[in-house]
């Protein structure tokens, strides 16, 4: 029995010694054996080490302030941002009017750079609204549009599209509140981040701070050579 196996063992040695070594011997001339494994080993880890892809962007379709129909698809092969806020909004909607304006303002001969700026108080922020608004920021680009619609619609986006917090409240100064974030696409519709010093992907960016503006910018650049 002990022979049978002997020669069974030997019988497939010498199978893959006829069958594998000639094509091992002819990866390592032409070098290919590094070139097709180490390197596609290097490209995942290139890929797992810079901005992580948090999935497609909500779907929606809304009406800017040049009264045209905007939807996620308008803004394919551009990279944008996207914020919730409202033209009349007395606390944090100037910080980031200042903010979003900074980042255009860095991105502006990029013409695959965009803005979605939408309203949660599309009754009073109408076309007519948001066109005046965004003279009196000064807003010129084609690419940076102001977006008003349905309001539970647009609510629905914000918490539930978007998970980005947004509703009405009577009891505040203006009678809505909302976060100040802003997301980032790129130019595949796909929401993208960093990671934080843990590891973990922060999801969206800090639209009132400095560090958060500075950090978008970078993102910003890294996805248009993209």
């Amino acid at each position: 029995m002990k022979n049978k196996s002997y020669i069974g063992i030997s019988f497939i040695i010498l199978i893959f010694g006829i069958i594998f070594i000639p094509k091992i011997i002819n990866r390592i001339k032409e070098g290919s054996v590094v070139k097709n494994d180490r390197m596609s080993l290097s490209n995942e880890i290139v890929k797992e080490e810079g901005l992580i892809k948090i999935g497609p962007v909500p779907k929606f379709e809304l009406t800017d302030q040049n009264n045209t129909k905007i939807s996620d698809k308008s803004y394919l092969g551009k990279v944008y941002v996207i914020e919730f806020f409202f033209s009349t909004c007395p606390s944090i909607c100037p910080i980031m009017n200042k903010n979003m304006k900074d980042i255009q303002k860095e991105f502006s001969k990029e013409n695959n750079f965009g803005v979605a700026s939408i309203t949660i108080n599309p009754e009073n922020d109408t076309v007519e609204v948001l066109k005046e608004h965004a003279n009196q920021l000064g807003i010129t680009s084609p690419n940076w549009h102001f977006l008003t619609g349905d309001k539970e619609y647009i609510l629905s986006l914000a918490n539930k599209g978007f998970n980005l917090y947004a509703a009405e409240n009577k009891k505040v100064n203006g009678g809505f509140e909302h976060s100040g974030l802003f997301a980032l696409v790129d130019k595949e519709g796909k929401i993208r981040c960093r990671k934080d010093n843990q590891g973990n992907p922060i999801l969206y960016y800090d639209g009132l701070e400095a560090k958060g503006v500075k950090e978008i910018k970078e993102d910003i650049k890294l996805l248009l050579e993209e």
